[in-house]
């Protein structure tokens, strides 16, 4: 099994101290935390695409470039790149750039992003961002394959032997497909071939298992190999501890700071209780046993083979922070990666992305659903 740390970039006071870190602060302690994760043996890290408060994701190329020159090893993942938003020539240019600073270290995951801001902002409307997901993925997937690209759809110009430069390192460079709550991103996934990485942070795990389940019977139909099916899946928080008590206590002020928030967001929690979230969600609090036990029971559902945390230790002080991951590290990550295989995965910086399965999309393959 593989592991990465992952960061929307929340921009918001921690939920234990008060205190709200500067812009630049919060920039500095992203990166700083993906030095972190290279150093204590991760094997990726994620910064997130959003484009509206609490979050300052707006940029994740330039966020990962950085990064990429403090560290040597560890992939960059993106989570997710919002194609539903971007112009997919102008976001091939930003990341096969990014391949080549980071010696072809790029991983993305796409999809169609969500909130309502960010979509006003760039004129994307609930009605068309899965199309708009689709027909972005269409180019943005040629653009990495094809040195020239005569295309043409419905929401940006068409493309006559177009040229875009750089070419990428990897050839082509890996992307999976980030599923949340519909089956469009999952269809198309299974539809070209790709991994799926599921969100499974907000919910309990029957949804999240449903739409795995619809991937691989995609999979399935479009001719696939089930073997070749790789999933990814997210979760909801994490803090480990010598025992399950120390850890939730710990967790606590995290919890209520979430949920806090969230009621005033004007959502309903799905957790209303510490205990619950504890049990019923994806979340990793508790001792090195009882975070091992949860990670198994999710992948009997799910057949999982790269997991995240998130990288940002809300609630934790610098060195409790590294303790918390070092923990993971030392105790949980080991016995995982005994009963877990490791997906397809580079072994080392500047080699070409693993492919799955068939790199052409199946001649009678079905359109995309929307929906």
């Amino acid at each position: 099994m593989k592991f990465l740390l992952i960061t929307l970039i929340t921009h918001l006071p921690d939920p234990v101290s008060g205190v709200r870190r500067t812009t630049n602060e919060t920039f500095r302690k992203v990166v700083d935390d993906a030095v972190l994760g290279e150093e204590l043996g991760f094997d990726g890290y994620g910064v997130g695409e959003r484009h509206e408060r609490p979050f300052i994701s707006s940029s994740p190329p330039v966020v990962l470039s950085h990064v990429a020159a403090r560290t040597s090893r560890i992939r960059l993942f993106t989570a997710v790149t919002t194609l539903s938003l971007l112009d997919p020539v102008r976001a091939y240019e930003d990341y096969a750039t990014l391949d080549h600073l980071s010696g072809g270290r790029l991983e993305l995951i796409i999809g169609k992003g969500n909130g309502s801001a960010q979509r006003d902002l760039f004129a994307v409307t609930p009605e068309d961002q899965w199309d708009r997901n689709a027909e972005s993925y269409e180019l943005f997937r040629r653009l990495w394959r094809e040195d020239k690209v005569t295309w043409s759809g419905r929401f940006r110009p068409p493309l006559v032997d177009a040229e875009v430069w750089p070419r990428p390192l990897q050839q082509p460079v890996r992307v999976w497909h980030g599923s949340a709550t519909s089956r469009a991103s999952v269809d198309l996934a299974a539809r070209y071939g790709d991994p799926l990485f599921s969100a499974n942070v907000t919910h309990d795990i029957e949804p999240y298992a449903a739409l795995v389940e619809h991937y691989r019977e995609r999979w399935a139909a479009y001719g696939r190999d089930p073997a070749d099916a790789v999933v990814g899946a997210g979760t909801a928080g994490f803090l480990a501890a010598r025992t399950t008590q120390e850890a939730v206590e710990r967790y606590r002020p995290v919890f209520e700071a979430t949920v806090a928030q969230q009621r005033r967001a004007g959502l309903v929690p799905a957790f209303e209780t510490l205990e619950d979230y504890v049990e019923r969600s994806s979340a990793l609090v508790g001792s090195p046993a009882q975070i091992v036990e949860k990670v198994l029971r999710y992948h009997e559902r799910f057949g999982h083979t790269v997991m995240h945390l998130h990288a940002d230790g809300a609630g934790l002080t610098p060195p409790q922070h590294r303790a918390n991951l070092e923990l993971f590290q030392a105790e949980i990550a080991p016995v995982l990666r005994r009963h877990i295989p490791d997906p397809p995965w580079p072994d080392a910086p500047g080699g070409t992305a693993p492919t799955y399965a068939a790199e052409a999309v199946p001649a009678a393959a079905a359109p995309v659903p929307v929906g």
